[in-house]
């Protein structure tokens, strides 16, 4: 069975965190073969929330949800930018009774690991 973990916190805390923790996580797990994939988002502040109602697009900045709706799945995709995400993700089935957040992936490893690297390069751990 595959499962979606998704990651919950008060946002000022998680920001907190050292990412360098999540990363050997991240690492230790894809090396046990129970990572499929994992991603870190942006915050909820640069997500946008599309809706279809009757045919017409509503846009929404920020995360928005009815207390009645509930997470139901993702799909990652690649787009050129924000414009067309939203239209990709305005074709989405669910758009039309629900609502489908795009938000930024945050490249969390690549951040890391190239200050990994450039600590490597001035002799810095």
């Amino acid at each position: 069975m595959k499962y979606l973990c998704l990651v919950y916190g008060e946002e000022q805390a998680l920001q907190a965190m050292d990412d360098r923790h999540c990363v050997a996580f991240d690492d230790e797990v894809r090396r046990t073969g129970h990572c499929i994939a994992s991603e870190a988002l942006q915050p909820a502040a640069t997500a946008t929330t599309v809706r279809v109602r009757n045919g017409k697009l509503s846009v929404t900045d920020g995360p928005f949800a009815e207390t009645k709706e509930i997470l139901a799945g993702f799909y990652m995709i690649e787009a050129r930018d924000l414009n067309e995400a939203i239209q990709i993700a305005s074709k989405i089935p669910p758009a039309q009774v629900g609502s489908v957040e795009v938000r930024p992936i945050r490249p969390i490893r690549e951040t890391v690991r190239a200050l990994q690297k450039e600590g490597a390069t001035h002799g810095v751990r």
